[in-house]
């Protein structure tokens, strides 16, 4: 019996390591502390972390899966480099999921965190870089009105495949590419908008409205970088 509970105590410290490796590659990643392109290096990063090789690959195969690695036979995990066509690619998939998600929101989202929406852009308001029209920038995870909405759809499937597989590097793209947007003001009335349509339990107009609001990213970003 000792010996079940030293091996399940073993197991919850190296899953509990792999996570904090994880978290802390991450955002590394994302922050561009670890640039674009370059080579992930196991022995000096298992050292680094002071931790088993096979501890890391479990921290690098859950990076591999949020799309900031690639993995090549005989080559081994480099950082993703990022492109104006990968980041249109996101912005497609993202109005269609994110359109699908806000639908089942407005079903789903109790009328608490509806609240907590409404709290949120009272909070978004109050940044100087939007307030002047500069930058409209979110923090991370709960404190992002996409992130909240796709939870607040309670489909599974989407909230894997926008929080956990693209969430991060569309994060990463926000820090490399720069935030600064013309439009920061009017998407921060598209927010607000969306919001309403959730509060009415107007499904078809709230994907309606979150597919214009990411479509209107979308070509914004194409015409940022078309006067590059």
């Amino acid at each position: 019996m000792q010996e079940t509970l030293l091996s399940s105590s073993t197991t919850k410290t190296v899953t509990t390591r792999a996570e904090s490796v994880f978290g802390d590659l991450r955002q590394r990643i994302v922050e561009g502390l670890v640039p674009m392109g370059s080579k992930i290096s196991e022995p000096e990063l298992a050292r680094y972390y002071d931790i088993s090789r096979s501890t890391l690959r479990d921290a690098l195969s859950r990076l591999e899966g949020c799309g900031l690695l690639e993995r090549k036979a005989n080559i081994g995990y480099r950082v993703v480099t990022l492109s104006t066509e990968k980041l249109l690619e996101i912005f497609r998939v993202r109005e269609s999921l994110e359109g699908m998600a806000c639908h089942l929101a407005a079903q789903n989202m109790s009328s608490e965190q509806i609240a907590e929406l409404k709290l949120l852009l009272i909070e978004h308001e109050q940044h100087e870089a939007l307030q002047q029209g500069e930058a409209y920038f979110q923090k991370e995870g709960d404190l992002d009105f996409h992130f909240k909405i796709v939870f607040g759809s309670g489909n599974q499937l989407l909230i894997r495949l926008l929080c956990e597989e693209l969430y991060y590097l569309v994060r990463m793209y926000r820090y490399q590419f720069g935030m600064a947007s013309p439009r920061a003001k009017k998407a921060f009335r598209e927010h607000h908008n969306i919001i309403q349509a959730i509060e009415d339990k107007d499904g078809e107009l709230a994907e309606i409205l979150m597919r214009r609001h990411i479509s209107a990213s979308r070509l914004n970003v194409e015409k940022r970088m078309n006067t590059l």
